[in-house]
């Protein structure tokens, strides 16, 4: 078995693995959104006044937030 000692492990390795984080999260909170949106149809109707929006804003932020993950990085 082969291990990776620190002076191994490069610069470039951990850029790649806080890329993949980075990617798995805003992955993570777009099924999330998704998830919500689908749940949410049909369900504005019969809802409480003001829950429609809460339930866009939520949605918003979710969106925003997955989206400045990968903002500016390579």
């Amino acid at each position: 078995m082969s291990g990776l000692r620190p002076g191994d492990i490069t610069d470039e390795m951990r850029q790649a693995a806080d890329t993949a984080r980075r990617q798995g999260l805003q992955m993570d909170l777009r099924t999330l959104a998704a998830s919500i949106h689908a749940d949410a149809e049909g369900r504005y109707a019969d809802a409480e006044p003001g829950w429609q929006a809460g339930v866009e804003w939520a949605l918003l932020w979710i969106e925003n937030t997955a989206s400045q993950l990968t903002e500016d990085r390579s």
